[in-house]
């Protein structure tokens, strides 16, 4: 629409969503409760499995508008066209703040993690860096990301 392509006002409408639900509904707090430690969710009165189902229900509607918005780019559609993203997705959101351990992390710090990658991803792409090389240089920098979530979870710990 105009200069602005529309799978990023549709990656803007999902994160102002996401953002809002999370952050300022009962239904957020639960999810971080459950996320954060489920037993204790549980025994706070809490139906952590509804609440885990249906974030699983929410994930599995994201996949699917992203399918649809890549076969839309794309024009055309491939049952592999998503394989290797798994990689890329995981290290944005730990690279935006969110813990692999759960309880932390925020919707805002998902989409800088995000534009990080991004940049990261076209700079060794305009640098004719092979695909294996940017997966290993990827896993790498999420191998720094996860062991540095653990040095501060100690540091705060003590």
């Amino acid at each position: 629409i105009g200069p602005v392509p529309v799978p990023a006002l549709i990656f803007a409408a999902a994160a102002i969503l996401c953002h809002i639900v999370l952050r300022y509904t009962r239904y957020g707090r639960a999810v971080y409760a459950v996320g954060g430690n489920a037993e204790a969710a549980r025994l706070s009165g809490l139906r952590v499995d509804r609440i885990l189902i249906s974030v699983y229900v929410i994930v599995g509607f994201f996949a699917g508008l992203a399918a649809f918005v890549l076969s839309a780019r794309l024009n055309s559609s491939e049952a592999v066209a998503g394989i290797g993203y798994e990689l890329t997705v995981i290290s944005a959101v730990v690279i935006g703040g969110t813990s692999l351990f759960g309880g932390i992390g925020s919707v805002g710090g998902t989409v800088v993690g995000a534009a990080l990658i991004g940049v990261l991803q076209n700079g060794l792409q305009f640098n004719n860096v092979s695909s294996y090389t940017q997966s290993i240089v990827i896993g790498l920098i999420l191998i720094l990301a996860v062991a540095f979530d653990r040095w501060l979870k100690s540091r705060v710990r003590r």
